[in-house]
């Protein structure tokens, strides 16, 4: 580092000035961008962004979340000294049920806060309405979510599970790659030799019924198991766990339920069940081909036979009930107008004698006048 002196005319003061060489200057310039608030800053966002990118897509894929909700109560008479223990008791009758508005299940609810200092009674209606808001945690599960579930039950047209011990998951014969996996039936409850209760060979009744241990549930195969074409492992392998896709939502009872499929290709048209896939009546006339499935707009179209076949047992009952009751209502209608005309006709019939009596009457007087007159 160098000093440079410079004087100027008219002064006689001087100016030092500090002379670098410039690799210290280039090697500076990075420090006095960073020393720079603005750049600082951007810097900051940057890395804010990159950290709450990861975080957000992985709270996008979680089936849990928690959300703020608000919610319009009425509160009962009987809350008007702790409204917020009313609150909380019409929330935790929320729990464990599947609520639209939240798309999903109610696990938990937390923060509680009335957005109101006062609440209003409408009329002559005792009841308190306030607005309240609350941190809801919500099971929501999603279409094409990959999740992993404990096999329950195992039969040849579906495998169920268990998410949690809790919710439950269907997934359908269509939906298994047969090609890879085949159902093994088991052995029957009352078979002596290869059942539940069998006894091995070379020991007693008794002893073992002495140091038998109560069965695991994931050991007992019930009706039968799947398993591999090749390996011959059961499906879910020794602790029952099975990744799975979701492909639909069954909501019923406020109770959640979910349509899972293994497959690689879970929403291909390809996976349709059997009994759907029902083939047209053939056609000699025409030479193109016929499809093989039935569109809803063609469906109109089959005869009454192959409807009634199909029909299950409770249809076919619930529409003969139906139409019991609609014979049952022509008739009734029927008997009602029969009995109207019965009487308009009766009504007509007694006027005609009121007026027949009443011309004999008038005779009967005009002769007894002239009788009278007579005499």
């Amino acid at each position: 580092m160098s000093l440079h002196t410079t004087e100027t005319t008219g002064k006689k003061r001087k100016k030092t000035q500090v002379v670098e060489p410039e690799e210290v200057r280039t090697a500076k310039k990075p420090r006095q961008h960073a020393e720079d608030p603005s750049i600082a800053k951007k810097e900051k966002k940057d890395k804010k962004k990159k950290k709450t990118k990861g975080k957000s897509k992985e709270v996008a894929d979680s089936e849990f979340r928690v959300t703020r909700a608000t919610l319009v109560v009425s509160l009962s008479p009987v809350f008007a000294s702790n409204p917020r223990a009313g609150v909380e008791e019409m929330l935790d009758s929320m729990i464990m049920r599947y609520i639209p508005s939240l798309q999903g299940v109610v696990l938990a609810h937390s923060n509680l806060q009335f957005l109101e200092a006062n609440a209003t009674i409408k009329g002559d209606c005792p009841f308190a309405i306030s607005r309240i808001a609350f941190d809801a945690t919500v099971w929501s599960p999603y279409v094409g979510q990959k999740l992993t579930g404990r096999v329950n039950l195992c039969s040849p047209d579906h495998v169920s599970l268990l998410i949690h011990r809790t919710f439950n998951v269907s997934i359908p014969r269509h939906h298994i790659p047969t090609d890879h996996w085949e159902f093994e039936y088991g052995p029957a409850e009352n078979d002596p030799e290869f059942g539940p209760h069998a006894v091995p060979e070379g020991e007693d009744q008794n002893m073992s019924d002495a140091h038998d241990d109560p069965p695991n549930e994931h050991e007992m195969d019930g009706g039968g198991r799947w398993v591999h074409k090749i390996t011959g492992d059961k499906m879910g392998g020794v602790l029952g766990d099975l990744e799975f896709t979701v492909i639909g939502l069954t909501v019923a009872n406020q109770m959640l339920s979910l349509l899972g499929s293994i497959q690689p290709d879970p929403f291909s048209p390809l996976h349709v069940p059997e009994n759907i896939q029902t083939s047209q009546p053939s056609r000699e006339a025409s030479s193109e081909p016929v499809p093989p499935v039935i569109d809803d707009e063609d469906h109109e179209m089959v005869n009454d036979d192959s409807d009634d076949d199909e029909e299950d047992t409770f249809g076919r009952l619930g529409r003969m009930g139906d139409e019991a009751a609609a014979q049952e209502a022509a008739r009734r209608a029927a008997v009602e107008k029969q009995a109207e005309e019965e009487a308009k006709k009766a009504k007509k019939k007694k006027r005609k004698a009121e007026k027949v009596e009443g011309e004999e009457e008038t005779v009967k007087k005009g002769k007894k006048a002239k009788r009278k007159k007579a005499e």
